[in-house]
């Protein structure tokens, strides 16, 4: 049996909270029998995907097909563009229940195309292990004429599982309660073209402002749309907080690092000022605000985890709290050229996960799109 202890950040999500969940639909179906085959080998090295939580460790006692993967043929046509514009319908109709273990990918045939559902816990990893995995799965699937390409494949893609390496941690004992539960909501699309954002960060470059970038830009238009939305629910502070993946910035994670390698960034606005204030102004609030990352500053973000549990303010131990703030969550540079299983990268991207009061930043060639949850 493998084992390994979860991370200071792993704990945050170890309730079951905030599940990484995205539906991919591919045009043109392709045969699954590969795919199936490269789940269960790549198990022995992306494990702890697919082990199970208990008592502050994550372990693994081999891989059963039944418990990580499904298929079914459904005797209709999928509507694509119908799925790209109903947000609300597609969450309801392909959103897969609680996971057993840790991971788990459906595949559904229609008579049209090819329709992916893998769903991870956060607890395995955040999003970026999410697509490192896929894009390793989908780079063995492909029909390829080079020899020995699955060792080349395998040894090329191999992660590294080192989640304490920074600071030795052990949630031994520690119950958090039942994950967030969203029952009612509502799903909105809002499109922002690129070229819109591109001529307010040229504008204030030119101006010889504090230079703001893409994500500064859209965060500050999210948070203002999800406060405007319901203004009268909210208290006179308002949080953000914007996941930053440290993976750049801390060699010993390095891009190869499966697991949660992000800082959660929190900062404060008066809700007024929200209201009130051009997006640019709050963009240039957000820049101000981002912190320095190094492994200096990053393990004083894991001792402040620590701290807050050994103080035992478990509420206050959680990704962020949706009855005061919001969440936003880039998602515009998926890998979505990676994700071609043999016939192609697939047409339509749709994430299934829904946290109330958040945001995730999409795009297409020519628009940002901010999918909004309230």
């Amino acid at each position: 049996m493998k084992k390994i202890n979860i991370s200071q950040v792993d704990a945050l999500f170890s309730n079951g909270s905030y599940p990484i969940e995205f539906l991919f639909c591919y045009r043109d179906a392709f045969d699954t029998d590969k795919m199936r085959q490269d789940l269960r080998g790549l198990s022995s090295s992306f494990w702890p995907l697919f082990g199970e939580f208990g008592d502050g460790t994550i372990f693994f006692n081999g891989y059963r097909e039944e418990d990580y993967f499904a298929e079914e043929t459904v005797d209709q046509e999928i509507d694509i563009p119908g799925m790209r514009e109903n947000g609300f319908e597609s969450y309801s109709r392909f959103r897969s229940p609680e996971l057993k273990k840790l991971f788990f990918l459906k595949a559904i045939r229609f008579k049209n195309g090819l329709v992916l559902i893998p769903k991870m816990s956060h607890l395995a990893g955040d999003g970026y292990s999410y697509f490192f995995f896929l894009t390793a799965l989908a780079s063995l699937s492909r029909p390829s004429p080079i020899p020995l390409k699955s060792s080349l494949m395998k040894s090329l893609f191999k992660p590294h599982h080192r989640r304490t390496i920074l600071r030795e941690f052990s949630f031994r004992g520690v119950d958090l309660g039942p994950p967030p539960h969203a029952d009612r909501f509502v799903l909105e699309s809002e499109t922002i073209p690129r070229k819109d954002v591109q001529s307010v960060i040229r504008e204030v470059a030119s101006s010889g402002s504090l230079r703001i970038s893409t994500n500064d830009i859209l965060s500050a238009l999210a948070i203002k749309r999800l406060v405007g939305r319901r203004s009268e629910g909210w208290g006179e502070k308002v949080g953000l907080t914007i996941p930053i993946d440290v993976r750049r910035h801390i060699r010993a994670y390095g891009p190869r690092f499966f697991g949660n390698g992000i800082l959660l960034h929190t900062l404060q606005f008066n809700k007024a000022h929200l209201e009130h204030s051009p997006s640019r102004d709050i963009a240039f609030e957000i820049r101000r605000s981002m912190p320095t990352l190094s492994k200096n500053t990053y393990t004083d973000y894991l001792t402040g985890l620590e701290r807050i549990l050994s103080e035992g303010r478990l509420d206050e131990f959680k990704p962020f709290d949706p009855g005061s703030g919001c969440l936003v969550t880039n998602l515009s540079r998926l890998p979505v050229d990676k994700l071609d299983f043999g016939t192609g990268r697939p047409e339509l991207i749709l994430p299934l996960t829904v946290e109330r009061n958040s945001a995730g930043i999409l795009a297409d060639r020519d628009n940002f799109v901010l999918r909004l949850v309230y």
